[in-house]
């Protein structure tokens, strides 16, 4: 990483979980990347992500998304939703990691928080990308983030790493 990035914390999974955390988060950075490295515990299962809170919290989030998935291509928008959970997806298997970067704009600041989701993985040879823009409709400071997965557990060996960004 650039020497801008400083990381935070990191994560590794020596055990299967449905949620991971980072509380405490410092506001002394100018921007968060988080950096998620996730299987599967069985089938297969997704990211799914809340701020601040893991409650239930309405109508805080919407976000935009664009999928390619081998030849296919797709685009939806979802508004007023409890968590930045991006539909159509296929995330990680057991065996097939899929890799997400998640960047945090201004996390610290006095206006709405932006966030640019990437993620990319091979589905046994039909690989898939996907770019989320999101917006947490919150003036709060980002002080702690939840990775909850999806259909399944996060797998052994999930690792989840944040970095925080000097000076960008």
């Amino acid at each position: 990483m650039p020497a801008t990035y400083e990381p935070i914390a990191t994560q590794t999974l020596a055990s299967t979980a449905t949620l991971i955390t980072f509380s405490s988060i410092p506001a002394t950075y100018t921007d968060l990347r988080l950096v998620v490295n996730y299987f599967s515990s069985n089938s297969q299962t997704y990211l799914n992500l809340r701020i601040n809170s893991n409650s239930n919290v309405g109508g805080i989030y919407s976000d935009t998304y664009m999928r390619g998935i081998g030849s296919a291509a797709q685009s939806s928008r979802q508004t007023s939703v409890t968590e930045f959970a991006p539909l159509g997806y296929y995330g990680a298997t057991s065996t097939v990691p899929a890799v997400s970067t998640l960047d945090f704009f201004s996390y610290a600041g006095s206006t709405n928080k932006t966030l640019l989701w990437s993620e990319a993985n091979d589905l046994n040879g039909t690989g898939q990308v996907y770019a989320v823009v999101g917006l947490w409709s919150s003036t709060a400071v980002i002080n702690s983030l939840y990775l909850r997965a999806g259909n399944w557990p996060f797998g052994i060996g999930t690792t989840v790493t944040l970095y925080g960004i000097k000076n960008a």
